[in-house]
């Protein structure tokens, strides 16, 4: 009389399998080690099959990982999507323009975006989304406000710590300066912008940036340079420009609000 036996469950791995799994740095098998042996034990994976399957869960574990990193480093902060981009509010904006920028068409040109027009249309927001989609394309990427960048390379006080802040802005594979032209600068200031843009320029890693001001106007940002010209002249060679005219979206909402409340 033959008898039929109960398939057995696997055990609970010995803890040093864990330990194994973490130091080869295989961290998305181990974080879910228990159900990928379950699966495995009720789908009958050939040995192949289950490299195959081992190799799966750790690439989407690197690329989860590797986008964390990305946009952690990126420091782009709270934005909303341009989902949310009301493309009737500006009077002008070259709408098909910046939907080939969000698909990333300037990063293999190695050309510059660069975002004009007055306070409140949008100019960050859509900075920050082409930020983000640089992240999540695989990109290096920083964001970060003028003054900010500024202020941290003029704060330099030797040759080597302004060689390592340099190389920080230059390295990235995206740079997104926000907010030029709402602080005037010093000689020294301007001339360190100037050493980042003809780095990234020559190098050909692009420059996104925001500024309220036109390029005949930079003068007021920086009154005494004599860079000023060659600066501009960089930054628009190989760019695409464009110029939002419109009223302040923040002060239409304020208004709003305003009236909301009578």
């Amino acid at each position: 009389m033959s008898s039929s036996r109960t398939p057995t469950t696997a055990a609970t791995p010995h803890p040093e399998l864990l330990e194994q799994l973490t130091t080869l740095g295989l961290h998305g098998v181990a974080s879910q080690l228990d159900d990928f042996i379950a699966r495995a034990t009720k789908a009958r994976l050939s040995p192949v099959e289950l490299l195959e399957e081992l190799g799966r869960v750790e690439a989407r574990e690197r690329s989860k990982r590797g986008l964390e990193r990305r946009l952690s480093r990126a420091r782009i902060g709270a934005f909303k999507p341009v989902a949310d981009y009301d493309w009737n509010w500006p009077k002008r904006i070259d709408r098909a323009l910046v939907e080939r920028d969000l698909r990333l068409n300037f990063m293999n040109e190695g050309a510059n975006v660069l975002l004009l027009g007055p306070h409140g249309v949008g100019k960050t927001m859509l900075l920050k989304n082409l930020a983000h989609a640089a992240a999540v394309a695989g990109h290096t990427v920083l964001y970060v406000p003028a003054a900010k960048m500024l202020n941290d390379l003029s704060a330099q006080d030797s040759p080597r710590g302004l060689e390592r802040r340099l190389k920080h802005y230059c390295s990235r594979g995206l740079l997104c300066i926000d907010e030029l032209g709402y602080l005037s600068y010093d000689n020294r200031a301007a001339d360190l912008l100037f050493e980042v843009i003809s780095r990234r320029h020559e190098l050909r890693r692009p420059v996104a940036l925001t500024t309220n001001l036109a390029f005949k106007e930079w003068t007021t940002v920086f009154p005494n340079a004599t860079c000023t010209v060659a600066l501009v002249d960089r930054l628009t060679h190989r760019a695409d420009i464009i110029h939002i005219q419109g009223d302040s979206w923040r002060r239409k909402e304020s208004k709003e609000r305003a009236d909301r409340q009578k």
